[in-house]
């Protein structure tokens, strides 16, 4: 049989062969064109080619070459191609990727060659050069210096092409803070002989500094124009206030802002964009916000389901949002978090709390709805104590009130929370749990942050008590006296302080320990000698100097309420008595012997003695001295004396009471008697009350109001006492709080007259400092009334230098 084909004949045989001959022809291709498109992969990437093998061959040997300062071990580490292992055309490929990656090489290839009944892989590598040297060119604006510290490439590292790029992008980024928005850069590199080293110059054009010369605000109609610019970082140039510069992340976060603005104001839709106009010749660049913003959303109906244990009604009264508010999503997020704290605080610690929202455009309201998934009620299986180094465990769960085996409490768990923070060990405690094998019940995690207990502090300064004074203290609160290596973590508290001064001195020495024998009675004692001279601008005055201590004890009689005993011995010598003083003055003068038994009464319920924002301390004492306790005076002393905090204004809108931080008005109330008994014809002048300076009633000399001598003006102090103090206190920084203040008081001169005669007050701010060597309390007081002996009124600053804040 005989074909025509494109008019030539072919027999079947010749047809057949030809057949075969293009089929292989095209394997071939096929074979090729693979291994081509193969090899254009990797070139892509860098310039890896790998030979085409069969991958059941196994690889018996790995070979590095080429490279000079990278060592084999390194480039071993990053492939995955291994021994033993059959050869993987894929994870060669991979292998030159993260080759490249490394930016250690600039060409990089496979070889492979029969070995072993396997086959021998090998990496045939050129690396970058070393930079030796980075220079730049047409660099005016911006020092040398700060550009070098934001770019990646570095001095005898190796040159990484794309660190370079990353590089051009981080100074225009640089110039770009500075008003250069059209810097132009580019780098020129240079090999040595050997191409082995390399050195890099980054070329600049810095162009023209534009600054932004206005920023409109369009769109605005629910806020003034004004408003909104002041929520921008970018300003316009002024003279005094802005450098009028561009920084467009800067830019980004003001939209960012505004756009937050208007969603906290219930625009849910909000849409803010910004449009800029360079004027590149005269330097100008105008910025206009451009705002479409919806209608705004309040909060329609608020329902609650899924609850079972919990009474609907007690559920929303822990919500802070109520119908007709203006809708943010923050708020719905709180008020999450506040149904589901209230939830842990019952123990149910797996409880969820999701919440659905629906929108109504034409009421222009949100409708709430939560949904309570209350599960399981949770129970503590082990309590583990992670991060304390120096204190030992014994002093942290004496504090906790909530015990293996009992249920979650989250009441319990914040109260102990207070208790640990209150030690004044630790800066930061937190709460975590872990699994068991227990569903119902988890691991509780105590989780502190230990403070610096130890003080070695030393200074100097002036107070208006103690005029120009200088001192030492060495303190640990955290005290171990069986620690022998370090001396801490047993929860003792030892200070030893020398204060010297132009009117006084004083050395103290303090311990206190918090359990004795490991029973929750707390034991202490002071030692101290003070000298001072009162003789001061205010009269002529006398010497006291007085010498002596005090045995203490303390007990816990339940949460908040505790009952101290206190027993103390003073050596007190009054001298330099003027002749003239009057004749109470002169009956103290030489040397006496206190020996006093006190009994204290004490309810605290605030939540940090520290830096208080909540509770009331109610506190009552009474002393007696002489009598069946010796010495050479008797008298009796009662004073009662209440504080309470209010938090006024809470930053954050949530219920969770930890979680926010407030403003405080606290209110002070304290008054007393004393009196003699006995033999004694009166009670000693150093053992009477004494108001008026910083610690009492701010904006009148220190210890000034009350019975004063006529002739020498000295304070004589008296036996009745009453003294209140209304202050409100607002964080300013985390370190520093403003105060406002009024104080209002008096002494008289018998125990019988309190409330008689009248009393003196005074107003003023203040700033409270917490500082390193202690709190510092800085007041401008003003006196409303004038002082025992004066005509006019003046105002007065009192600092100090206090434990408490």
């Amino acid at each position: 049989m005989n074909f025509n084909l494109l008019s030539g004949s072919y027999s079947f045989r010749k047809l057949f062969w030809l057949g075969v001959k293009f089929s292989v022809a095209g394997f071939m291709l096929g074979v090729v064109f693979a291994s081509y498109s193969f090899a254009q992969e990797g070139a892509q990437e860098g310039s890896g080619i790998v030979n085409i093998v069969k991958e059941e061959k196994k690889v018996t040997a790995l070979d590095i070459r080429g490279n000079r300062g990278i060592s084999t071990s390194v480039i071993l580490s990053k492939i995955k191609t291994r021994l033993n292992h059959n050869y993987s055309v894929h994870i060669a490929r991979d292998d030159i990727k993260r080759l490249y990656n490394t930016g250690f090489f600039s060409d990089i290839r496979i070889e492979l060659e029969d070995f072993k009944d396997g086959v021998k892989v090998i990496f045939l590598v050129t690396e970058n050069p070393i930079i030796k040297k980075i220079s730049f060119k047409g660099l005016k604006s911006v020092g040398q210096k700060k550009t070098l510290s934001v770019i990646n490439s570095r001095v005898n590292q190796h040159l990484d092409y794309l660190k370079l790029k990353q590089d051009i992008k981080e100074i225009k980024a640089l110039y770009a803070n500075k008003g250069f928005s059209n810097v132009s850069i580019k780098h020129n590199v240079s090999l040595d002989n050997t191409e082995e080293n390399a050195n890099i110059e980054f070329v600049i054009d810095e162009g023209k500094r534009i600054k932004v010369r206005k920023v409109i605000v369009e769109g605005a109609i629910s806020f003034k124009e004004k408003r909104i610019l002041k929520l921008m970082k970018t300003k316009k140039k002024s003279w005094w206030f802005s450098a009028g510069l561009l920084k467009e992340d800067v830019l980004a976060e003001d939209i960012e802002r505004i756009t937050a603005f208007y969603r906290a104001k219930g625009f849910i839709d909000v849409e803010v964009s910004k449009d800029i106009d360079r004027d590149m010749a005269a330097g100008h660049i105008y910025i206009t916000i451009i705002i479409d913003e919806g209608q705004q959303y309040r909060i329609g109906n608020i329902r609650i389901k899924g609850n079972v244990i919990a009474d609907t009604f007690a559920l929303e009264r822990e919500l802070y949002i109520s119908q007709g508010d203006v809708y943010t999503e923050s708020d719905v997020r709180n008020d999450a978090a506040n149904i589901q704290a209230y939830y842990f605080d019952k123990g149910y610690i797996f409880a969820r709390i999701d919440f659905s929202t629906f929108l109504n455009p034409d009421t222009s309201q949100v409708n709430i709805v939560y949904t309570v998934v209350e599960n399981e009620v949770a129970y503590i299986n082990r309590i583990n104590i992670r991060g304390n180094i120096k204190t030992k465990d014994k002093v942290i769960r004496r504090e906790l009130r909530i015990n293996p085996g009992e249920q979650f409490d989250g009441k319990k768990l914040r109260r102990s929370k207070e208790r640990l923070y209150n030690l004044g060990f630790f800066e930061e405690v937190g709460f975590d749990m872990s699994d068991t094998d227990r569903e119902d019940s988890k691991d509780l995690i105590i989780d502190v942050k230990e403070s610096k207990t130890g003080e070695f502090s030393f200074g100097g300064g002036y107070s208006s008590v103690d005029k120009l004074i200088g001192f030492l203290e060495v303190a640990q609160r955290n005290f171990d006296f069986k620690n022998f290596n370090t001396f801490t973590g047993a929860g003792q508290d030892l200070r030893l302080r020398a204060q010297l001064g132009s009117v006084s001195s004083s050395f103290e020495l303090s311990f206190t320990e918090p359990w004795i024998f490991d029973y929750p009675l707390s034991f202490g004692f002071d030692a101290y000698k003070t000298e001072h001279a009162r003789a001061s601008d205010v009269g002529y005055g006398y010497d006291e100097n007085k010498s002596g201590g005090n045995i203490r004890f303390t007990k816990e009689i339940s949460e908040f309420i505790s009952a101290g005993l206190t027993y103390r011995i003073d050596n007190v010598e009054i001298s330099s008595v003027p002749t003239d003083a009057t004749n109470d003055l002169k009956n103290e003068e030489g040397k006496n012997l206190i020996s006093s038994l006190g009994l204290r009464l004490t309810r605290d319920t605030r939540d940090n003695k520290f830096s208080p924002t909540r509770g009331t301390v109610l506190s009552g004492s009474f002393e007696v001295a002489g009598g069946p306790f010796g010495g050479d005076k008797d008298f009796f002393r009662i004073i009662g004396s209440g504080i309470y905090d209010i938090p006024i204004f809470r930053f954050g809108k949530t219920k969770r009471k930890e979680d926010a931080k407030y403003s405080v008005l606290e209110f002070r109330l304290r008054a007393g008697i004393v009196d003699e008994f006995d033999d004694s014809n009166s009670v000693p002048i150093y053992e009477r009350f004494y108001v008026g300076g910083s610690n009492s009633i701010r904006g009148y000399n220190e210890r000034k109001i009350g019975p004063i001598d006529t002739f020498t003006e000295d304070p004589l102090g008296g036996e009745a006492m009453f003294l209140a103090n209304v202050e409100y206190t607002h964080p300013l920084l985390d370190f520093i709080k403003g105060a406002v203040f009024y104080d209002v008081g008096n002494v008289w001169s018998d125990s019988g007259d309190l409330g008689n005669g009248g009393f003196k007050s005074g107003i003023g701010l203040g700033v409270r400092v917490k500082t390193p060597i202690g709190p510092i309390k800085l007041d401008y007081g003003y006196p409303l009334d004038t002082e025992p002996g004066e005509d006019t009124k003046s105002g007065k600053f009192h600092f100090s230098v206090s434990r408490g804040f």
